[in-house]
């Protein structure tokens, strides 16, 4: 599986970006999808999932402001990410592997390169 994510830039507090992931390569349908974050001397994050199901979950610090999608060929996954503050600066990851390995400490195989986003006060 390879992962290439698009849609970082730098924006305004309040303001918007939707990051993409295209997706190549076989996607199980035991996968769990999802989008990542790191910060510079800060812990990985996991911002969005979507499970085998279909059943999304975001932490607490970003629900209500990100929304997770994707298409129906499970080949593109998206981040709407609204109402953006300086702390969501980070490198975006998206992400997919096995739901009992994506949820590990070492976290999922497949990673695409990250994009950018930087939000400025």
């Amino acid at each position: 599986v390879q992962l290439q994510e698009s849609g970082g830039g730098s924006v305004q507090s309040g303001g918007s970006l939707r990051l993409s992931c295209a997706a190549s390569g076989y996607i199980d349908s035991s996968y769990c999808m999802g989008w990542f974050r790191q910060a510079p001397g800060k812990a990985r994050e996991r911002v969005a999932t979507i499970d085998s199901d279909g059943d999304i979950t975001y932490p607490e610090s970003v629900k209500g402001r990100f929304t997770i999608s994707r298409d129906n060929s499970k080949k593109t996954l998206f981040l709407q990410m609204n109402s953006l503050k300086p702390e969501d600066t980070a490198v975006y990851y998206c992400a997919a592997d096995f739901c009992l390995r994506y949820y590990t400490n070492n976290g999922p195989n497949f990673r695409g390169q990250g994009t950018q986003v930087t939000v400025s006060s």
